[in-house]
């Protein structure tokens, strides 16, 4: 079977599906365009003039961007890239060094074909090679000068990780003492409210300024935003045109920016502490279901252990094509998906397989016992997966689950609440 029509088969199979638990179903162009209406309507009169070249919405969304966070102001930015790049540039030419120290997983380095060095003339240093943000002491013993630290909250590529709060304040206060700015990666910071015990806005005023995403929590359509010091955000609405970031008219993005706050970011604790959960349960149920079948001991491997946010990594001792081979399979004969749309890489050793869990709404639906029963079956077609594959020839079809079981569980679900969002 080719890309493509894996790909179309994957997506008629989890939109088919009653049950999601990862990352939710897709939508439509008409059905997302409807949404938008109904949910832009409830955060702006769209009986109102549409924005030109950055007023009317996307103005009112950059002020709600700089009240969120507790900032003085903000600029809305088409894409994280260039509102990074901006803010990275404006701080090299304040402090007079050009040198950013970050993360190697830091998104910049992995995401955006060397666009600091290439486009901006930056250099970038790594305090730290740890799967984890750099600590105090490796900041003050770091033995070249640089200018900016940049902190991704939470580190994605080393799987949604974030220090403890004191930990935070100790490394900021350690780039501090070498007269370096801190720029904070927050493209993922709403979410990051839990973990640390604080608001926003105090998360936000360890650093002197933060870039955030509308779509990778929100669910918006795309855009970012940039806030900090009145000063600094003048000068990156410089750049921003310079870059070709002002657009004449975005208020499609703008209003659903505006609605994921509005929406999305109060419901966001609720999904950290519902990821906690659903950790447990595909940890101890796909685990117990390799155990009974004889196969790998000890797995699947969650990481972190307790997700510090609503997304975390799962890891499985298969090929990726075997196990993404199971999760269609479980997708289009039990109708339930685990995995939803995402798909299974191999990004170190072969034959280690990771993807990426996102606990949002959809996810509230499944109680832990529902996410355990699914993923014994899943193990089911993992094992009939690999067998198939040993032997050269297409998994069997196979009962998702034991005789009785549908009964038992019917009486034990009625009897279960799922999780509803945070107020």
């Amino acid at each position: 079977m080719d890309d493509v029509t894996e790909k179309a088969r994957l997506v008629a199979a989890v939109d088919a599906c009653g049950k999601v638990l990862n990352g939710g179903k897709g939508e439509s162009v008409r059905a997302r365009w409807e949404r938008l209406g109904r949910e832009g309507g409830e955060v702006w009169d769209l009986e109102g003039e549409p924005d030109r070249y950055g007023d009317e919405v996307v103005r009112g969304l950059e002020e709600k961007v700089a009240e969120l966070l507790g900032t003085q102001d903000a600029a809305f930015f088409p894409t994280g890239t260039m509102a990074q790049q901006v803010a990275l540039r404006a701080w090299a030419g304040r402090t007079g060094n050009p040198v950013v120290a970050l993360h190697p997983l830091a998104h910049p380095e992995v995401h955006e074909r060397n666009a600091l060095s290439t486009v901006t003339g930056l250099r970038t240093v790594h305090p730290t090679r740890a799967p984890r943000l750099p600590s105090a002491d490796e900041i003050r013993e770091f033995p070249e000068p640089f200018g900016t630290l940049m902190l991704e909250l939470p580190l994605r590529d080393a799987g949604f990780v974030l220090p403890s709060w004191d930990e935070l304040t100790a490394t900021v206060a350690a780039a501090r003492e070498r007269d370096a700015v801190i720029h904070f990666d927050g493209a993922r910071i709403w979410e990051c409210a839990p973990h640390f015990g604080r608001t926003l806005p105090e998360i936000a005023a360890l650093a002197d300024s933060v870039y955030v995403s509308f779509y990778k929590s929100l669910g918006g359509l795309a855009g970012a935003a940039l806030a900090g010091p009145t000063d600094l955000i003048d000068e990156a609405k410089v750049w921003r045109h310079r870059y070709g970031g002002l657009a004449y008219q975005q208020f499609p993005i703008a209003l659903a920016a505006l609605a994921g706050l509005h929406t999305e970011l109060p419901r966001l604790p609720s999904y950290v502490a519902h990821a906690k959960t659903v950790a447990k349960a595909l940890r101890e149920g796909i685990g117990e279901g390799l155990a009974d079948a004889g196969a790998a001991r000890g797995w699947p491997k969650v990481h972190p252990a307790e997700p510090h946010t609503h997304q975390f990594q799962l890891w499985l001792p298969y090929p990726a094509e075997i196990v993404n081979a199971a999760a269609l399979r479980q997708a289009e004969q039990d109708r339930v998906t685990l995995f939803g749309r995402a798909r299974f890489t191999e990004p170190g050793l072969p034959g280690l397989s990771m993807t990426e869990m996102m606990i949002a709404a959809s996810a509230l639906e499944w109680t832990e016992s529902q996410v355990r029963e699914a993923a014994a079956s899943f193990v089911r077609h993992l094992v009939a997966a690999e067998t198939a594959a040993h032997a050269d020839q297409p998994a069997p079809d196979i009962p998702s689950q034991p005789a009785g079981q549908a009964e038992r569980q019917a009486e034990h679900h009625a009897e279960e609440e799922p999780v509803t969002p945070a107020p």
